[in-house]
């Protein structure tokens, strides 16, 4: 099993930027694609980065330029780091991994982002 636990959550004014981690100790954590949503009450859950086995990233357009993902394998880690930070990024994150072609995903608990003034 993997059990990925994210951190680094917190309140930020707009404009500001932080980084969450997501740690997930595993022996198959170089065999996974890893992802970060959101959520915010009320709303769907949103895809905001993508990163897979061979450090290609991906990003829908309302966070190109802002957000960046990245992928530490040795230390079995995978961060985002957000800049530029909008109210309308208010939300839980989670990070999830996912083996290409299995149907199994691996969630963590999320960490609450909060941007406002």
């Amino acid at each position: 099993q993997v059990h990925p636990m994210e951190s680094g959550g917190g309140w930020v004014q707009p404009g500001g930027s932080l980084r969450l981690s997501c740690a997930a100790s595993t022996n198959i954590f170089s065999a996974l694609t890893w992802y970060w949503y959101r959520q915010a009450p009320g709303r769907a859950r949103e895809l905001v980065a993508r990163i897979d086995t061979m450090d290609k990233t991906e990003y829908p357009d309302f966070v190109k330029g802002r957000f960046a993902i990245s992928r530490d394998d040795p230390n079995n880690m995978v961060y985002l780091q957000m800049d530029s930070l909008k109210p309308e990024d208010t939300a839980v994150y989670y990070c999830s991994g996912k083996i290409l072609g299995w149907e199994e995903s691996y969630w963590g608990q999320g960490t609450q982002v909060t941007v406002s003034s």
